[in-house]
């Protein structure tokens, strides 16, 4: 008795499966976020606890040395960008759970472009992070940063634009990674001194040349400072105290702008993002 094949159609890629995918992805990422309150809270209660009690400790320590400014009101920015951090990197660690469970393996089955999962990811991650940092935003006015739509909207582009570089970032150490604790190892490793080394906790001037080769090389400094920039620009310090909590960054005489800075961290993103999608594609 001859047996019949069956044949087996896959549909053919195109961009307009490529986005769907994208959506789909991004969707999911927000999905996963909102229905997990724990997580939630967990990574709001870091940077709650560095501004708060950290920032206060530390302000009654230097507050004969900046008259007139609360140090909870320059540690403020870089709260802000710990919480976009901390959340971009957790969503890009999604990709190693995916994995171990295996959803993963029937999302690269589909239709569509490896690359186009790793741009939902991105997408998503960066948009839960800014969604995790409105929630700082919103707690300005207790640390003395008036209400200003201005100064919001520009935080939340510049929000946007350092969770998207992490968050792919983040994908890229995920890519070929198998289980959740060499993740969760390496991003602290890795995020860490990122962070101190950024100019969130403590001002860029008058620092020892060593230190301040460190904070010029690490790209997180160029994230965290137009965000206090945007923040002392609608603050009214005396001139001296600005230039001490409010350098700018740097490079030997020359003064690095914000558009520059902004532009670094929008092509360290893409650059990321690139060997990301390069990394997912040999992964599996």
């Amino acid at each position: 008795m001859a047996t019949e094949a069956i044949t087996v159609r896959v549909p053919a890629r195109s961009a307009g499966h490529d986005f769907r995918a994208i959506k789909i992805v991004l969707h999911r990422e927000m999905l996963r976020f909102v229905n997990d309150r724990t997580r939630m809270l967990s990574m709001l209660m870091q940077p709650v606890l560095w501004l708060f009690v950290m920032g206060t400790g530390l302000g009654s320590l230097v507050r004969g040395s900046i008259p007139g400014v609360d140090y909870r009101t320059f540690m403020y920015p870089g709260m802000i960008s710990m919480t976009v951090i901390m959340t971009g990197m957790f969503s890009a660690g999604s990709i190693v759970w995916d994995r171990e469970f295996g959803f993963l393996r029937e999302m690269l089955v589909a239709p569509v472009s490896r690359g186009a999962i790793v741009v939902g990811k991105c997408l998503g991650g960066a948009i839960v992070a800014t969604g995790q940092g409105v929630v700082i935003l919103a707690m300005a006015g207790l640390v003395g940063v008036p209400y200003s739509p201005t100064l919001f909207i520009t935080l939340l582009a510049e929000m946007f634009l350092a969770a998207f570089t992490i968050t792919a970032f983040g994908v890229m150490l995920a890519a070929r990674m198998k289980n959740m604790q060499t993740f969760f190892g390496l991003m602290q490793m890795a995020i860490m001194p990122m962070m101190f080394l950024s100019g969130a906790m403590f001002p860029l001037a008058n620092l020892p040349s060593w230190l301040h080769v460190l904070t010029v090389v690490n790209p997180m400094t160029y994230a965290v400072d137009p965000m206090r920039e945007a923040v002392f620009s609608h603050l009214d310090v005396p001139a001296a105290v600005n230039a001490v909590l409010n350098p700018g960054v740097k490079w030997f005489d020359f003064q690095v702008g914000v558009p520059l800075e902004l532009g670094i961290v929008a092509a360290l993103g893409v650059a990321l993002l690139g060997v990301g999608i390069a990394e997912f594609r040999r992964a599996e």
